[in-house]
């Protein structure tokens, strides 16, 4: 019995060992703990490369001062691949968007939400008002626009009212492109309204791997899906997924 001791308590000291020569770690709390080997600044965002399991890692969290060699803690993050990086004019295999950065864990599970998916805002699928939490003022100004509905197609304002009998099925709906985001999470996202609106709600966030612009009439048909939680915060009640334009 002794000698099992000794031996559970050589075991446990070469675990503890082991975990204090990683550069990152897991902590309580899904706190990540990580160790700054270079930083990339950027207008809103600091990029943060650090290591783990012998492979080059990078986390980007709202502009802070970083010092490199500096122990740091990061919470909830959203995992991107081949994320491009326009103003670093470099494509990322993976970065983790984080809401904060603290050089202890309890800073690093306090605070408010960010943004979680890009660059200044402008790179990001924008959570909007009314589809969106946390509820961000990120979404599309409200347009004069007034588009005829299409032919067996379906306003944006009877989607939002009757939401519940659409979803998983698949609608047709003509509007104008009023925001355009692309290379997301492997899709590029945009903002639709043709001037209806159902209890002040009037915006439709659009997945799709067509190409688009700002201000193009469109008529799509698309995927409805209800509830589509993209971690960090970022919970859409209603998303237009795997659009495909029609003519």
């Amino acid at each position: 019995m002794k000698h099992l001791l000794q031996l559970l308590a050589i075991f446990l000291l070469i675990i503890s060992c082991k975990d204090d020569a990683k550069t990152t770690e897991t902590t309580a709390k899904n706190v990540h703990k990580i160790v700054a080997e270079e930083v990339l600044h950027v207008s809103e965002y600091s990029y943060i490369k650090f290591t783990k399991d012998n492979k080059e890692n990078w986390v980007a969290v709202p502009s802070t001062p970083i010092q490199t060699g500096k122990t740091y803690y990061y919470g909830t993050a959203i995992e991107m691949k081949n994320f491009e990086s326009k103003d670093l004019n470099r494509t990322f295999e993976t970065v983790y968007f984080a809401q904060r950065i603290s050089v202890n864990e309890e800073g690093a599970i306090e605070g408010s939400k960010v943004n979680p998916h890009g660059e200044g805002m402008h790179n990001a699928p924008a959570a909007n008002n009314a589809h969106a939490t946390p509820k961000k003022n990120t979404s599309s100004p409200k347009k004069e626009i007034k588009v005829t509905k299409a032919a067996n197609g379906i306003d944006i304002a009877t989607l939002l009212k009757n939401k519940a009998s659409y979803a998983n099925k698949t609608v047709i709906i003509k509007a104008e492109v009023v925001k355009y985001s692309p290379s997301i999470m492997n899709s590029n996202w945009f903002h639709i309204q043709d001037g209806s609106n159902f209890d002040g709600e009037f915006d439709l966030t659009v997945t799709t791997k067509e190409v688009v612009k700002v201000g193009d009439v469109i008529t799509l048909k698309a995927t409805v899906t209800l509830d589509k939680d993209f971690g960090a915060g970022y919970f859409y009640k209603v998303i237009l997924e795997n659009a495909t334009l029609t003519k």
